[in-house]
């Protein structure tokens, strides 16, 4: 008396169709949350080993306002006078902030200059309080 019945002699085939499904999947999955922006233009590291908070001036504070104008010193300065004040001064690095209605474009098209004349900016990431 046998219980179980005999393998069949031929191959079962493997349906292809539950395999490309997971693989669709896992290829969206990989490029919803992957950057696509190169990060490298961000200072990341907190490396304050080698500098004093001590020694030296301060760093020159840059607002970047509304309309795209800078304020340094108390006074609005537009993105050709501040090169060349700054290039006077011999200024090679400062910190950038923003005022809370700036926008985006011109905070990127600030910091894109200071990059080009070869001033290192940090920019002074403040937070929003919601009510």
């Amino acid at each position: 008396m046998q219980l179980v019945e005999p393998r069949p002699s031929r191959a079962i085939p493997i349906r292809i169709t539950p395999l490309i499904d997971v693989v669709f999947i896992l290829l969206v999955f990989f490029m919803l949350t992957t950057r696509l922006l190169p990060v490298d233009f961000l200072e990341l590291a907190n490396n304050t080993s080698s500098r004093s908070p001590v020694k030296g001036e301060p760093l020159p504070e840059l607002t970047v306002t509304a309309n795209g104008d800078v304020q340094w010193q108390g006074r609005a300065l537009s993105l050709d006078q501040l090169m060349g004040k700054l290039g006077n001064a011999g200024i090679t690095e400062v910190n950038l902030a923003t005022t809370g209605d700036a926008s985006l474009g011109a905070f990127t098209k600030v910091l894109g200059s200071l990059t080009e004349e070869g001033i290192d900016a940090h920019w002074k990431r403040t937070s929003t309080a919601t009510p």
